[in-house]
C-alpha cells in the first residue's frame, strides 16, 4: 500500500493518488502517516476531499493531528473543524497542547463553543466526556413522510441516521425509532404510533466504563444520554464504547503487570517514562520479599539437618504463586464483566476452596510419586503433600478475596493481580512448608 503511494507521489500522478486515496478505508490512514515522511504526510492529506480529509483527521493519533494543525492555513483548520463532529472536536482540544487549543477554538463556530465548553467540563470518566450532541431529533407529531425530509437535510451532519430520537418540546424523550422501522412504515403514519417508548438512557455523570458495558447487555449502537431533568442532551455511539472498552482493557493489563498506566503506546513512551511506571510497585515487591528471606533464614537449622528441603523451595513458592494469579486472573475478569458480585464472595470462596482441594491432591500425588521414586523418602512425601494442600488453598483464597477486597474499597481489583499475590503466596507458602517439615520430621528449629 505505501509502495504505491510512494511511487505515485514521486512520479506526480496526483489524480491517480487522489482516486486511489479515496477508495481507502479512513482507519488504514494512521498505519500509513507513520510510515511517510512529514513532507509526505502533508501532500496526501491535502490531496484527500474535505470530507474524507475530516474522517481521516478523526482516526489519527494527537501527534499526527499537532503536525498536520501545524501545517494548516486557517482556512484548512477551519475546513477540518467544521466537519468534524462535536465530540472528535472536543477530543481534539482536550489532547492539543494549549498554542494548539487556541488556533482551534478561533476557527470553531461561536454557536458551538458553548456546547463544547458544557462537555469539556463533564467530570472525568462521566458518559458526558464521550458523548456527542449531534444526532436527529424528531417530533412525535410528525409522519414518516416529514421524518425522512429532515433526516435528508440534516443527516450528514449527524453521527448516526439509524437511530432517531422523538423529544417533546421541552426536549424530554419521549421514543426512540429505528431507521429500519421508518423504512417499512406507511408515509402518512404518525411517529408517535411507531415509536418505541421503552426506551434505555444514561445519564450525563454515569462511569463511562459502565456506559460501555451496557452496548455489550443490550446490544446498542447508539445510547441516548439524559440529564437530571431527563432532557435529551446527546447520544453514545457504539465506536466511542468500544474505545472506553480498549482502554480498560489497556490498563488493566499494566496494573496487572504492577505497572502505572501511561497515556501514550509503548514506542511512543519514553524510556525514562517507562521507568517510573514500573519502579514504584518493583520496589515495593522487592522490599516484600524481605520477609520470605526473614522466614527461610529462620528456618536454616531445618536445612542443616535437612538439606533436601532447600531443592523443594521454588517448587512450592511457584506453584503457590501461579495457583493463586489464576484465581485473581479469572476473578478480575469475573469482576470486570459484572458476572463476579461482591455479594457473590462467599460462593466464589467455596467454590475456590474445592478447586483448591482437588488441585493441591492432583499435585500432591505427582510428587508423592516422584519423590518415593527418587529419594524413597516416604516423610519428605508427606511434607511436600501437606504443604501444597495448605499453600494451594490459601492461594486460591487470596486470589479471589484481594481483588474484592479492593472492589470493596474503590481500588482497581488489577493492583491485586499476578504481582501482589505472588509475593504475599511466596512469603506463606515457606511459611507453611517449613512449619509442615519441621513438624513432621521432628526438626527443632531452635537448636
Amino acid at each position: 500500500m505505501n509502495e504505491k503511494i510512494e511511487n505515485l507521489i514521486s512520479e506526480k500522478r496526483f489524480n491517480d493518488l487522489r482516486e486511489y486515496l479515496e477508495s481507502l478505508n479512513s482507519a488504514d490512514f494512521p498505519s500509513i502517516f507513520e510510515e511517510v515522511s512529514d513532507e509526505k504526510m502533508i501532500v496526501i492529506y491535502r490531496i484527500l476531499s474535505k470530507e474524507k480529509a475530516a474522517e481521516v483527521f478523526a482516526e489519527l493519533d494527537s501527534d499526527i493531528q499537532e503536525k498536520l494543525i501545524n501545517s494548516f492555513s486557517e482556512k484548512e483548520l477551519k475546513d477540518i473543524i467544521d466537519e468534524l463532529f462535536m465530540d472528535d472536536t472536543v477530543d481534539l482540544i482536550e489532547e492539543m497542547p494549549s498554542n494548539v487549543v487556541k488556533r482551534i477554538l478561533k476557527n470553531v463556530k461561536n454557536s458551538d463553543r458553548k456546547v463544547i465548553n458544557e462537555l469539556l467540563n463533564y467530570p472525568e470518566d462521566s458518559a458526558g466526556t464521550i458523548m456527542t450532541t449531534e444526532f436527529v431529533d424528531l417530533k412525535e407529531n410528525m409522519t414518516v413522510e416529514q421524518a425522512f425530509d429532515k433526516i435528508r437535510k440534516i443527516g450528514l451532519q449527524k453521527e448516526t441516521v439509524y437511530n432517531c430520537y422523538v423529544l417533546s418540546l421541552d426536549r424530554k424523550l419521549k421514543g426512540i425509532i429505528d431507521l429500519k422501522d421508518l423504512l417499512i412504515a406507511e408515509k402518512d403514519q404518525k411517529l408517535k404510533d411507531i415509536m418505541n417508548v421503552n426506551v434505555i438512557t444514561t445519564n450525563t455523570l454515569e462511569d463511562k466504563e459502565n456506559v460501555a458495558k451496557m452496548f455489550d447487555k443490550y446490544n446498542f449502537f447508539a445510547l441516548p444520554v439524559v440529564d437530571k431533568e431527563k432532557r435529551l442532551v446527546g447520544i453514545i455511539t457504539i465506536d466511542d464504547a468500544i474505545d472506553v472498552l480498549q482502554d480498560e482493557v489497556d490498563e488493566d493489563f499494566v496494573k496487572m503487570a504492577a505497572i502505572s498506566p501511561s497515556d501514550n503506546t509503548y514506542f511512543k513512551t519514553s524510556v525514562f517514562k517507562h521507568a517510573k511506571n514500573r519502579i514504584f510497585w518493583l520496589i515495593i515487591l522487592m522490599l516484600s520479599s524481605i520477609v520470605t528471606g526473614a522466614i527461610i533464614t529462620r528456618y536454616e537449622n531445618a536445612f542443616a539437618m535437612v538439606p533436601i528441603l532447600v531443592a523443594f523451595i521454588p517448587m512450592i513458592m511457584g506453584t503457590t504463586g501461579n495457583c493463586g494469579s489464576q484465581t485473581s486472573t479469572l476473578i478480575i475478569r469475573g469482576m470486570s464483566n459484572d458476572e463476579v458480585q461482591l455479594k457473590d464472595y462467599f460462593r466464589v470462596v467455596w467454590k475456590e476452596f474445592r478447586v483448591a482441594i482437588l488441585v493441591a491432591l492432583m499435585l500432591g500425588l505427582a510428587n508423592g510419586i516422584r519423590i518415593l521414586i527418587q529419594y524413597q523418602d516416604l516423610k519428605l512425601a508427606i511434607v511436600v503433600a501437606i504443604s501444597l494442600l495448605g499453600t494451594v488453598t490459601l492461594a486460591k483464597f487470596l486470589g479471589c478475596t484481594l481483588p474484592m477486597l479492593a472492589k470493596k474499597f474503590k481500588i482497581d481489583p488489577a493492583l491485586m493481580a499476578t504481582p501482589v499475590i505472588s509475593t504475599v503466596s511466596d512469603m506463606c507458602s515457606v511459611l507453611i512448608f517449613f512449619k509442615v517439615a519441621t513438624f513432621v520430621m521432628g526438626i527443632d528449629v531452635n537448636i
